[in-house]
C-alpha cells in the first residue's frame, strides 16, 4: 500500500470512530430502479434475518468521490458502503479512501465452491472493487423506419452508414465509447484501439469517422433522453444504457429493438470506506459477503436488466419481478448478445480523459 494510501488511512480512522452505530448501515447508490433492485433483492432479505439492522439509503454515487474527500477531509466518515463505477472505485482506492479487500476472504465462494476471485475473475478490476452487475452502453433503433425498406441494423458500423440507414442518431456527449466506436468502423482492430488512440493520428481518425455523421446526430447527457428521443421518433437510432433500451422495449412496448454489437462494457459494485470502526466495519462485510454472493447477484435480475458479475449467478436469472418475461435474454452478458462485446479500458481512460474531453468539446464546437 502506498505510503499517501496509509496516511489517509490512518487519519480517517483516528477520526471517525463513532459516527454511526454497526445497527445504522448508510449504503450509497443511484436511486431509482437500480437502487430499488438492490434493495429488494439483498437489502430487503438480510434485514429480514437481522432486524437490529437499520438500513439508510443515499442516492449520492454520481458524487461519491468528492464527497468521500470531503468526508476524509473533515474525520467524519458517514457512509458504510458505496455503489460506484468501477473507475470511481480505482480512483478511490489509489488515494486510500477505499478499503482493499481479499475477494477469498471477504466474499462467498461459488455454491460449487469455485473461489470468489475466480467466479469474478477478471471483473476484479481493482483491489478496493467489488463487483455487482455488468451493464453495458449499447444501441436501440426503431423497427418502423419506412427508409430503410425493411432492413434492420446488425453491425456497430451501420450507426455510421447514413446511406442504408438514413435519419437522425443520438450519441453521448462525451468522448468516451464514441471515439472507440469511430475507430471500430474505421477499420482498427479491437484489440489495437486504445494503442490507435492514444496517438494524435488515431484519434484524429476518429474524429474524422464522427464527423461523418455529425451533422445528424442529437447529442445526449442522460440516460433517459435515447429512449424518450426514440420513442417520439426524434431519432431512429441511438445509444444509451442497456437497462433504459430494456425499459423501452418491455415495459413501454415501444418498436425498439437492441443493437448488441460492439456493446461497451462497464461494471458497477460495492467499495467500503476506509476509516470505519470495527463495529461497523464488521457489520458491512457481513452483508457484504451476503449481497454479493451468487444467489443475491441473481435474485437482482429478476428487477432489472443488467448482468450479475458472478459466473455462477447467470444460470440462476429468471423471470422478471413483475413482467414474468425470462430476464437471460435481455442481459448484456447472455451468449447470444456478448458475441461482440467491448471492454472498457478505465485505466487509460484515467490517463486521456482530460485531455479529450477539451478535445471533443472543441470538436463540437466546430
Amino acid at each position: 500500500m502506498k505510503l499517501k494510501t496509509l496516511f489517509l488511512a490512518g487519519t480517517a480512522l483516528a477520526m471517525a470512530g463513532g459516527a454511526a452505530t454497526a445497527e445504522d448501515m448508510t449504503l450509497v447508490s443511484w436511486g431509482g430502479a437500480y437502487q430499488a433492485s438492490q434493495k429488494a433483492a439483498y437489502a430487503d432479505p438480510y434485514v429480514a434475518m437481522h432486524p437490529e439492522v437499520n438500513v439508510i439509503w443515499d442516492e449520492s454515487s454520481a458524487e461519491a468521490v468528492a464527497k468521500l474527500r470531503a468526508m476524509n477531509e473533515a474525520g467524519n466518515i458517514t457512509w458504510d458502503l458505496v455503489d460506484v463505477v468501477a473507475s470511481d472505485a480505482i480512483r478511490l482506492c489509489d488515494e486510500g479512501l477505499a478499503m482493499e479487500i481479499d475477494p477469498d476472504t471477504d466474499l462467498a465462494a461459488a455454491p460449487d465452491g469455485t473461489s470468489a476471485s475466480d467466479d469474478f475473475g477478471d471483473l476484479l478490476v481493482s483491489e478496493c472493487f467489488i463487483p455487482q452487475i455488468v451493464y453495458s452502453t449499447t444501441f436501440g433503433y426503431r423497427t418502423d423506419v419506412a427508409d430503410w425498406g425493411g432492413k434492420e441494423p446488425d453491425d456497430i458500423c451501420d450507426v455510421f452508414d447514413l446511406e442504408a440507414f438514413p435519419g437522425k442518431r443520438s450519441l453521448e456527449k462525451r468522448p468516451i465509447n464514441n471515439m472507440e466506436w469511430a475507430l471500430l468502423c474505421d477499420g482498427v482492430a479491437k484489440e489495437d484501439v486504445y494503442d490507435v488512440l492514444e496517438t494524435e493520428e488515431g484519434q484524429d481518425r476518429a474524429f474524422a469517422k464522427l464527423d461523418s455523421i455529425k451533422d445528424n446526430v442529437v447529442w445526449w447527457s442522460a440516460g433517459a433522453e435515447t429512449p424518450q428521443l426514440l420513442a417520439d421518433s426524434e431519432v431512429v437510432i441511438g445509444s444509451t444504457y442497456n437497462g433504459r433500451l430494456f425499459a423501452l422495449i418491455e415495459e413501454q412496448k415501444q418498436p425498439v429493438k437492441m443493437l448488441w454489437d460492439a456493446q461497451v462494457f462497464d461494471l458497477d459494485g460495492w467499495i467500503i470506506p476506509t476509516g470505519l470502526s470495527e463495529e461497523r466495519l464488521a457489520r458491512v462485510k457481513d452483508f457484504v459477503k451476503f449481497a454479493t454472493d451468487t444467489q443475491r447477484l441473481a435474485d437482482q435480475a429478476k428487477y432489472i436488466s443488467y448482468g450479475p458479475a458472478r459466473k455462477s449467478s447467470a444460470p440462476l436469472v429468471g423471470q422478471h419481478a413483475s413482467l414474468g418475461i425470462d430476464m437471460a435474454p435481455h442481459m448484456p452478458t447472455d451468449p447470444e448478445n456478448a458475441k461482440n462485446t467491448f471492454l472498457y479500458n478505465y485505466e487509460w481512460w484515467a490517463d486521456y480523459r482530460d485531455d479529450l474531453d477539451a478535445k471533443f468539446q472543441a470538436w463540437l464546437a466546430q
